[in-house]
């Protein structure tokens, strides 16, 4: 493995992957991963092109914050760019993309601002556009910015031109969005060889392209709303409201030799069908690109080559409809299997589990947890990492309640076993070696369902009121929509 200075220099040299199972008999179809970059996506190859372009030509001052509309690929790629390079970042996305982009996005120290699904990809520039203006950020504008199609020139289209050093590449198929890849790589590619046919692939139900309808432009080149074309489409990332400037170079410079058309529904299905036969873990976008090459490939001669962009990552997706039907708990025949033989069942209760240590007790040891429960409104003797630990440490966020935490497996409780002797003290005391273990006002509460059974009947609450301890009275959260997602009913067998 190579030694590199910085996360910056790992982006690109992604892999070029043949399909075994999925493609006709005798036609060679290959995928370009780019989730093999660092975070994820082709992205990466354009945030980092775009900052440092800004950079050179002093666009972009030290320091300044930077701003960019994106359903996610871009901003958690310029979100990592910002990060190693020092610069605070804004991005406006709206609010029908993911959910785990926002979370990623804000794991990497950006904001999000979100704006009206109803306003589309319009919406999120327009609001880009107005912040910039308003606080003097720099705004990447990566829907009309040449360092996104050039990048990909010197690079995507490098890689694939070397990966067919000596070969005919027949076919090269993506789909666009910013139009950065689409532009970038086909220019490149045509100027290698003018005989590589380049698809562009679009949503069946928002044929924007495949209309042959111009995108309307106020006169500085904007888009001045949605395309008449466009509707609502499943693929996140793919093909925008309206044609990029970019796409639209891509096509009046003849880039494009065909435009397909690919349904959202092929299009969840193949990304399903990359991971359970490829191995290929990928997401709607990339299955529609995937869907456009089959296509092709369905149409063309044994010995064709064909290479397919995917773009992403499925992690970008398990919030949407492509996990609609992935299932939280077992499923009958997972339920069977586990009944198939007879330890760790959830359907047979009582079954004997290993035996808890015999936590060794003492005078100091006694007097600590006395001090402790008598000391605080609120203590709770805890683990780090157990899940039950974690959602009532989350209902209490909720609520903004403050309290004490005693996490008898951290490291400043291993000396001498001290949180097994603090734990042997609290079975002694409460006759139980679970944990966690709540104490309000001095008194045992119980454990973790203890408390939320407590909550739900108002007896925290009133405990907490004759306390004169804080807590958040308007929210009427369930606790026990907190709880780890992986719990099961027990079932009689």
């Amino acid at each position: 493995m190579a030694r590199y200075a910085n996360i910056l220099e790992t982006i690109g040299n992604t892999p070029l992957v043949k399909i075994n199972k999925l493609a006709p008999a005798g036609v060679n179809v290959y995928v370009k991963v780019e989730s093999f970059n660092p975070m994820g996506s082709v992205k990466d190859r354009m945030a980092r092109a775009v900052i440092e372009q800004a950079e050179r030509s002093g666009a972009l001052a030290p320091g300044q914050t930077v701003i960019e509309a994106t359903s996610g690929n871009t901003g958690i790629a310029l979100a990592m760019v910002c990060a190693q390079k020092g610069y605070p970042l804004v991005v406006t996305m709206a609010e029908n993309f993911s959910v785990e982009r926002r979370k990623l996005l804000r794991f990497l120290g950006a904001k999000v601002v979100l704006t009206p699904a109803a306003e589309k990809g319009t919406g999120m520039l327009a609001k880009a556009e107005e912040l910039a203006k308003a606080h003097g950020y720099y705004l990447c504008r990566q829907f009309e910015n040449e360092a996104n199609a050039e990048v990909h020139s010197r690079t995507t289209a490098q890689e694939i031109l070397a990966d067919f050093d000596g070969e005919n590449l027949n076919y090269w198929v993506s789909g666009f969005g910013t139009g950065g890849t689409l532009k970038g790589v086909a220019r490149a590619l045509k100027a290698a060889d003018r005989n590589i046919k380049i698809v562009a692939a679009e949503p069946d139900n928002a044929q924007v392209l495949g209309s042959g309808i111009p995108q309307p432009r106020d006169a500085q080149g904007a888009p001045t709303g949605s395309h008449p074309h466009f509707r609502p489409h499943l693929m996140q990332g793919w093909s925008p409201d309206f044609i990029s400037r970019l796409t639209e170079d891509a096509v009046a410079a003849g880039l494009v030799d065909e435009i397909e058309p690919v349904n959202g529904n092929e299009a969840m299905r193949l990304a399903r069908e990359l991971a359970r036969q490829e191995g290929i873990f990928v997401g709607t976008s990339s299955g529609a690109t995937f869907a456009a090459a089959l296509a092709v490939a369905r149409r063309s001669p044994a010995g064709t080559n064909i290479v397919c962009m995917l773009t992403d990552t499925g992690e970008r997706y398990l919030s949407t409809p492509l996990f609609e039907d992935i299932g939280e708990e077992m499923n009958d025949a997972e339920q069977a299997l586990s009944r198939s033989t007879p330890s760790a069942r959830f359907d047979v209760c009582g079954v004997a589990s290993a035996s808890a240590p015999a936590f060794e007790s003492d005078a100091d040891a006694r007097r600590f947890v006395q001090a402790t429960v008598e000391g605080a409104p609120v203590v709770m003797f805890a683990l780090e990492w157990c899940e039950f630990c974690w959602s009532v440490r989350k209902l209490f966020a909720r609520l903004g309640i403050e309290y004490v935490s005693i996490d008898l497996d951290s490291v400043a409780y291993q000396d001498d076993d001290r949180g097994g002797k603090i734990r042997g003290v609290l079975a002694e005391r409460i006759g139980s070696t679970t944990i966690p273990q709540i104490f309000v006002g001095g008194e045992h509460v119980g454990g973790c369902t203890d408390l939320f059974d407590a909550w739900r009947k108002g007896d925290i609450q009133a405990r907490l009121e004759s306390l004169d301890v804080h807590f958040n009275r308007d929210d009427r959260v369930d606790p026990y929509t907190l709880l780890p997602k992986w719990l099961h009913p027990r079932k009689s067998a």
